[in-house]
């Protein structure tokens, strides 16, 4: 029983390490004959949609089974950075998406995910409904832009792409204004703010008090 306990107690951690080593087997897939192998592209898609379901199984399981631990809350965000990067690059690598688009999705997606290990002395900040909207759509946009489509799709992808980057950026910025909030408003701050007004009470306690008598 012990045994199962330590083999289901890592199987988050071995997704998110799955995760990782999928990377540059879909990087390679993705930019094989400069994208132009139809056959390639469906084996791109595969991985990173593979590599999409695994994020998904590893965050249920370690949430429902509390197998939170330091690697996984590391290594897991990590892990999908380095996979939607490497889909942003070798797509605007093959100028399917402006660099631009990428650069400003990038920045967002590192930005959040620093924020979130600087705050997390102060709580943990779940994903919303608009982080999920935001998955939902860059996997979506993503896969359509690596699948070999006739030019009669280009309007949806651009549109697609379009809507990801400024849904992209919308999140972002509501995490900034909830990290704000949660900083002012946690218990870590709260516990600064009494210990610095019983020191500011009793140094003016202090200074009121009369001097002794000679």
């Amino acid at each position: 029983m012990a045994g199962e306990h330590g083999r289901v107690a890592n199987l988050p951690n071995a997704l998110t390490t799955l995760r990782l080593l999928l990377v540059p087997l879909f990087g390679w897939l993705l930019l094989r004959d400069g994208g132009q192998d139809p056959a390639s592209s469906v084996a791109a898609v595969v991985v990173f949609v593979a590599a999409m379901v695994t994020d998904l199984v590893d965050g249920k399981i370690a949430r429902d089974r509390d197998l939170v631990t330091p690697f996984g809350t590391i290594m897991d965000p990590i892990a999908d950075k380095a996979l939607v990067g490497t889909a942003l690059i070798g797509l605007s690598m093959l100028d399917r998406v402006p660099w631009w688009a990428t650069v400003v999705i990038l920045l967002r997606e590192v930005g959040i995910t620093a924020l979130r290990f600087v705050v997390i002395r102060h709580g943990v900040m779940p994903a919303g409904r608009g982080g999920k909207t935001k998955t939902a759509l860059q996997t979506l946009t993503l896969v359509l832009l690596m699948l070999p489509l006739p030019d009669s799709w280009s309007w949806l992808t651009t549109t697609l792409l379009y809507v990801t980057v400024v849904v992209t950026v919308a999140t972002g910025i509501d995490y900034l204004v909830s990290a704000r909030r949660l900083r002012r408003t946690s218990e870590r701050t709260a516990a600064k703010q009494a210990a610095r007004a019983a020191h500011e009470q009793q140094l003016g306690g202090a200074a009121a008090e009369p001097p002794a008598a000679t």
